[in-house]
């Protein structure tokens, strides 16, 4: 099971070290598009994804034309203007899952051209949206919920005592 997880333009370091993390644990592939709003190495994004970042398989492209003809999809486009819910899609194996800059979302011409693929969280209305890097986690666990979580571990252990 692949999973491609996209930041078009992301702004804020922190959540995208969040989001790398989420791509670490779960062996989603990060895809990320400039141009972004802060250098790869900042401090605050390693940071944030440091135990992790060894394990990440990341793409970078200068911008959003580069990435679109370098991938075929299927994309899902999730925005806070989209009419379907999120678990109203069944995600494929190889699907990418696309988002836009913290403070903008997606470009309005994308969501236009793509109006069956984009998605949304339920929120409470006159709220702007979720944290970019909370809105990334629902999603790839859904698309992993819905295929079982394949290949990955499902069983804690207690440290101290044995169920």
């Amino acid at each position: 099971m692949t999973i491609n997880i996209v930041l078009i333009e992301p702004q804020i370091p922190q959540n995208t070290g969040n989001i790398a993390r989420t791509c670490s644990v779960t062996g989603a592939r990060l895809h990320l598009v400039g141009p972004m709003g802060f250098k790869i190495d900042d401090k605050k994004l390693k940071r944030a994804g440091l135990d992790y970042w060894h394990e990440l398989d990341i793409t970078m492209y200068g911008d959003s034309k580069e990435f679109f003809e370098k991938n075929h999809g299927p994309f899902y486009y999730f925005t806070t203007k989209g009419r379907h819910l999120y678990t109203d899609i069944r995600y494929e194996d190889g699907c990418y899952i696309v988002f836009g800059r913290e403070d903008a979302g997606l470009p309005e011409e994308l969501l236009y051209q793509n109006p069956d693929t984009c998605v949304r969280l339920p929120m409470k209305e006159n709220c702007r949206s979720l944290n970019l890097s909370n809105t990334v986690a629902i999603a790839a666990y859904e698309v992993l919920r819905q295929h079982d979580f394949p290949a990955l571990k499902q069983e804690g252990q207690l440290t101290k005592f044995i169920w």
